[in-house]
């Protein structure tokens, strides 16, 4: 790994630099350099990805806490009370005697202030979610945390009058809501994803398995074929209906996330995955239209969480509360506890939840004791209900209020749910912080926020009302034009290090790109085409289309890779029935007149040089 750093190392110190440029006060320290220079060329790329997100980590802490403690920087030498790294940045806002916060919560910070976290934030995180392979060993940790966790079910219990709170709170909130929920007009779909099989594209609509508990649900002729099928078709012939005791387990696989830690995911069988596909919809439209949960459990809008995530680091009434492995701890009989108003949509949810599981290295788990992990469909909101229902409950609790409509809708008005972003009323954190792990969740302490004016929800970071979320370098160095991914994510970057101010990182950036794509010309924001944005206003201009009455520059434009992919006969009834032409955004415009004849292949993309409009 240490070969690669040197690609950093450069772009690293450019940060810097416009770190310490936007800071008011003269905080440039050579030593912070040589620092960087010296342990990256000891560390390697370990040090930019997970010592300096420790660091900004013990950082974050100390500001909710007021003080930099002992138990912080342990890796950094200290000067004083702070540490030597970034002292000149650090001792504006912390003392270097005492390590004391040089204001407090009765003082009004300085507007500099903000400026000088996100610069420190910026250094510190800007590499921290690259897309770099984990070592064996952290590959091989991940996977017995999997298991670990999955074995922890076994001796998880409550007590029967946490039970009895959580089910009849449960009840409550989404009894009334779950009823309305017709199981026949749950109309299941594909995923863009690959399968548990390895089925992908069109073949998805040639039906090799159904599993037999879908059945009285959701019926294969009705569902699978849905607009009938003949009992004689050819196709019927190769499809096997599969009993439960011979299903595909989900197959466990591991993706990069961070070069600390992989994410696991566990990838579902094709029908399972179809099935819950439908319920999903239903699910989401349903829990953000109830009236106990609009607006506060978020399924497709992470802005009313971000916003209030700015807010409240300045008036410090909210909590944030993050998560770990937080789809992976729902246990599966509290989470069917939350549908038993409607038995057979709980049967139905039972019927498409895939039971067992096929470890990487070869291991299988069966029973899985949690409801799912991240890869089925219904994860996402089942563990968005379950948190928010908590979360009541421990306000219920606090507030000695019975379980009733009215009690639960006075108490969520300050409770938000967007997956495992919680956001909460800072003077029941606690207690929420307490029920969440009664109820088997893991609270992530480092990205927890409950003192202090710092916040984050939902990839939104905020400082006493001013924003300091950082730029991330998510992709590798791109080689050569073929990196089409990490090109674009790289023009991304320098776009947007360029928009936060950091002018000398956008010019290493686009320099670097354009030794490998030429000069890249000046678009506007809504540009599909790769190119740089400018505050001047600059736009490139090549040509006047005298037929499409516009003016045209020659770029390079993002494309899928397709494949062939033909699909006939009630494979393509249905595909076109269900509306599978369209792509992963759902817009009408988006549809491939060709989707019967090709596909396109997930997450690969190709550049290709157009002329476009210099406008759009």
């Amino acid at each position: 790994m240490k070969s690669n750093a040197s690609d950093y190392l450069e772009l690293a110190q450019a940060i810097y630099i416009d770190a310490c440029a936007k800071c008011v006060a003269d905080v440039s320290d050579l030593r912070d350099l040589l620092t960087l220079r010296a342990r990256v060329k000891d560390e390697g790329i370990s040090f930019l990805t997970i010592t300096l997100p420790q660091f900004c980590r013990d950082f974050e802490r100390s500001l909710a806490n007021g003080i930099i403690d002992s138990t912080v920087f342990l890796g950094f030498r200290k000067n004083g009370s702070i540490p030597a790294f970034l002292q000149g940045m650090i001792s504006q806002i912390f003392d270097r005697e005492t390590g004391r916060i040089l204001y407090d919560e009765a003082k009004n910070c300085s507007t500099d202030v903000p400026i000088i976290i996100g610069s420190i934030r910026q250094i510190c995180l800007a590499f921290k979610k690259i897309e770099i392979a984990c070592s064996p060993d952290r590959v091989a940790d991940a996977v017995n945390n999997f298991v670990t966790i999955e074995r922890s079910f076994e001796t998880f219990s409550l007590s029967n009058s946490a039970r009895t709170s959580f089910t009849s709170t449960a009840d409550v909130l989404w009894g009334p809501m779950v009823s309305t929920i017709v199981l026949n007009r749950c109309t299941p779909k594909h995923g863009p994803g690959t399968t548990a099989e390895g089925i992908t594209g069109n073949s998805k609509y040639r039906w090799q398995y159904w599993h037999d508990r879908l059945e009285p649900y959701f019926p294969l002729v009705d569902n699978g074929y849905p607009m009938g099928i003949s009992l004689h078709l050819e196709g019927l012939q190769s499809l096997t209906i599969v009993s439960e005791a011979n299903e595909q387990p989900v197959k466990v696989v591991l993706v990069p996330k961070t070069l600390k830690s992989p994410r696991v995911i566990a990838i579902e069988p094709c029908c399972m995955q179809f099935v819950q596909q439908g319920i999903r919809s239903a699910l989401y439209e349903k829990v953000e239209s109830n009236w106990l949960s609009s607006g506060h459990v978020n399924f497709r809008d992470q802005s009313i969480n971000q916003q209030l995530a700015i807010t409240s680091s300045m008036t410090g009434q909210l909590a944030t509360i993050d998560l770990s492995d937080a789809s992976d701890r729902v246990p599966h009989d509290l989470a069917m506890e939350m549908f038993r108003s409607h038995p057979d949509l709980q049967d139905a949810i039972n019927a498409c939840r895939s039971t067992k599981a096929l470890l990487p290295d070869g291991r299988s788990l069966s029973p899985l004791l949690k409801f799912a992990s991240m890869g089925s469909a219904l994860c996402f909101p089942v563990e968005a209900m379950y948190f928010y229902t908590i979360c009541v409950v421990a306000l219920l609790s606090e507030m000695h209020l019975p379980v009733t409509s009215r009690n639960c809708f006075k108490v969520s008005r300050d409770v938000y749910v967007y997956g495992d972003d919680i956001i909460v009323p800072k003077t029941y954190a606690t207690a929420v912080l307490a029920h969440l792990q009664k109820y088997n969740c893991k609270v992530n302490s480092g990205k927890t926020f409950v003192n202090g004016n710092f916040r984050e929800s939902c990839g939104e970071d905020a400082y006493y009302g001013e924003r300091v979320t950082p730029v991330y370098i998510t992709k590798q160095t791109p080689k050569n034009r073929k990196d089409a991914d990490s090109l674009i994510s790289w023009v991304a970057a320098g776009n947007a290090f360029y928009k936060s101010g950091y002018w000398h990182t956008a010019t290493f950036i686009f320099n670097k790109l354009e030794r490998l794509l030429g000069p890249l010309p000046y678009v506007t924001e809504r540009s599909s085409a790769l190119g740089r944005i400018s505050y001047l206003g600059y736009r490139s201009a090549e040509r006047w289309n005298y037929f499409l009455h516009r003016f045209e520059m020659k770029a390079w434009v993002p494309s899928p890779v397709y494949r062939t992919d033909k699909l006939d006969g009630y494979g393509a009834l249905m595909k076109s029935f269900l509306g599978g032409g369209l792509r992963e955004s759902d817009d009408p415009m988006s549809q491939d007149a060709r989707h019967l004849e090709r596909s396109s292949l997930r997450d690969a993309v190709t550049l290709k040089r157009r002329w476009v409009p210099s406008d759009i």
